[in-house]
């Protein structure tokens, strides 16, 4: 069976530009594996449409300027030179030609060139997104294969060619920040009162992780990821790297407006406790309240048993001691009375210095306990009744946090195969690969390239003719 491709091109005006084959294919019918287009084929028809599409497309453009727009008098060319665009469907090489201005307008420079207005980036938007995406997703060369095998890509397509207009797109992004702030907090309370009635609560999760260095191999730079979690919208994931963005709390104060977050807005920071992450949250609303996460306070007390039970070998009537100051220490925190459980971890603290036993982590274990009674002393302001906070079904742990951790760094930075990053990398990818998480990448690259919005809608003419 034999299939002829005809590609008809019709000006404005309704008048046939071109009528053209652009492929003539042989196809068997016996076989399974020969029905339909195979990618090959596939990839082959779409580059040569995509050819004389753009080619048309360039030519209308370069014909329309031509001539001067005052007073149409026919323009004098100045030659030609090579241009490529890049796109999904293959690489496009054109003839730009450059004209002499019309000697009635003023004009900065003598000559110009049409298609540069038109071509103001030479890679399309929507290749632009595509890389963007994958290699947010999933590593720079595994991204360039996945492509290559969907896609009639050019032959230059590479990693390094996709983390450079990944990491352009991210700058992008970071340009469109406004300045940072020490408060955020505007207005008065009596303005706040007049505001509609806000949508939803907002929990915002805020944690740190590590990532290897490749300057300096022997280290590793922190990298705080969060997810902000409204009630009734879709959540957000954001990140940063901490010793890199010089605006960490605009970033999170605009990614919540775009939420619709307003003064009077109901907002629940949970954190580690850690002073990066702590101060990220600081002074962002009105109606912000912070809590330490339970996981992390638990988590250390769980680590201080573990030291209890190995000095019972040794001491067990000490290491009794050291256990029920444990247990009432934990107790004292669940239910918000920060006062005792700080009395109680400082007892803990000199018993340990004070005793004498042949136990040999008792340093490590005295030590630990004096960093315990420092985090909860530091975090006092922050530690709420998490009892009472459970059982009306509020958030008292950020375990949403640690999974959004080892979704947005583990996974793709890949801290198991010891991956080494630039602080600058890390950061750029962060802020597309949040995006490409949460679903709102695409949105950012209509916002820049209104098109795209509608690239994806086939005309009425071509779904009624099927």
């Amino acid at each position: 069976m034999r299939f002829e491709i005809r590609l008809r091109i019709v000006a404005d005006e309704g008048e046939a530009i071109s009528d053209e084959e652009v492929l003539t294919l042989e196809k068997d019918h016996e076989r399974i594996e020969a029905v339909g287009l195979s990618l090959g084929e596939s990839k082959t028809l779409l580059g040569h449409l995509q050819r004389r599409i753009v080619e048309a497309q360039a030519a209308a453009h370069v014909a329309r300027h031509r001539c001067c727009a005052v007073c149409g008098r026919p323009l004098r060319s100045k030659g030609r030179y090579p241009l490529t665009f890049r796109t999904p469907f293959g690489n496009v090489p054109l003839a730009s030609p450059r004209f002499h201005r019309c000697f009635c307008q003023p004009a900065n420079s003598r000559t110009f060139s049409p298609l540069n207005a038109l071509f103001t980036e030479h890679t399309a938007p929507e290749l632009l997104w595509l890389e963007t995406k994958w290699a947010s997703l999933m590593a720079y060369g595994v991204s360039v294969d996945l492509l290559r095998d969907v896609l009639p890509l050019g032959a230059k397509a590479n990693a390094e060619t996709v983390r450079r207009h990944l990491h352009r797109m991210a700058l992008r992004a970071e340009a469109e920040l406004g300045q940072e702030q020490a408060c955020f907090i505007a207005g008065c309370p009596a303005s706040w009162q007049e505001l509609p009635h806000p949508e939803g609560p907002i929990v915002v999760g805020i944690d740190g992780g590590f990532v290897r260095d490749c300057e300096d191999r022997r280290n590793h730079f922190e990298v705080v990821v969060g997810r902000s979690m409204p009630e009734d919208r879709d959540s957000r994931y954001f990140g940063f790297v901490q010793s890199h963005d010089s605006r960490p709390r605009r970033r999170l104060f605009d990614l919540l407006t775009a939420q619709g977050l307003q003064a009077n807005q109901e907002l629940t920071f949970l954190t580690d406790g850690g002073d990066s992450v702590r101060g990220l949250a600081r002074l962002m609303s009105p109606c912000a309240e912070h809590i330490l996460d339970w996981f992390h306070v638990a988590m250390r007390l769980t680590v201080l048993s573990q030291y209890a039970k190995g000095l019972a070998q040794h001491s067990p009537k000490e290491a009794g001691d050291a256990e029920a100051h444990l247990e009432k220490t934990k107790w004292q925190l669940w239910h918000g009375d920060v006062r005792k459980a700080l009395l109680r971890s400082r007892w803990l603290v000199d018993d340990l210095e004070a005793l004498e036993s042949a136990y040999p982590g008792l340093k490590r274990f005295a030590r630990l306990a004096g960093e315990f009674h420092t985090y909860i002393d530091n975090n006092a302001g922050t530690i709420p009744n998490y009892g009472e906070r459970w059982r009306y079904g509020e958030r008292i742990s950020t375990g949403f946090v640690e999974s959004t951790v080892n979704l947005v760094i583990g996974k793709r930075f890949a801290k198991k195969q010891q991956m080494q990053w630039s602080r600058r990398g890390a950061h750029l990818l962060l802020q597309t690969r949040t995006r490409a998480l949460d679903g709102t990448l695409r949105g950012l690259f209509e916002r820049w390239f209104p098109g795209l919005a509608n690239d994806n809608q086939p005309s009425t003419e071509c779904v009624d003719a099927a």
